[in-house]
């Protein structure tokens, strides 16, 4: 793994602050929703280890897994998009 330079840091923490999960209308990053984000330089990817947030509840759970689902493949594209150079990949 390599350490990532401040600016790709920046971007990284734009693209969590930028992506709203849609029920709470709050930002990912301020949600805790990612966990961690690895740069594997040698293979030009980018690491996302995501917490579920799903609620267990059998009567929510479709739905809030839905939505959690909706809100990763969000933050995947936006990262892609911020990043084309690299392959995205959550984990």
């Amino acid at each position: 793994m390599s350490t990532m330079d401040p600016e790709m840091t920046r971007r990284i923490d734009a693209v969590l602050a930028r992506v709203k999960e849609p029920e709470s209308n709050q930002s990912v990053g301020e949600l805790g929703i990612i966990e961690k984000i690895r740069y594997v330089a040698q293979r030009r990817k980018m690491l996302v280890v995501r917490k579920g947030y799903a609620n267990p509840k059998a009567c929510c759970f479709l739905i809030s897994k839905a939505i959690e689902v909706e809100t990763l493949n969000r933050v995947q594209r936006e990262l892609e998009r911020e990043f084309p150079d690299l392959t995205v990949e959550l984990v």
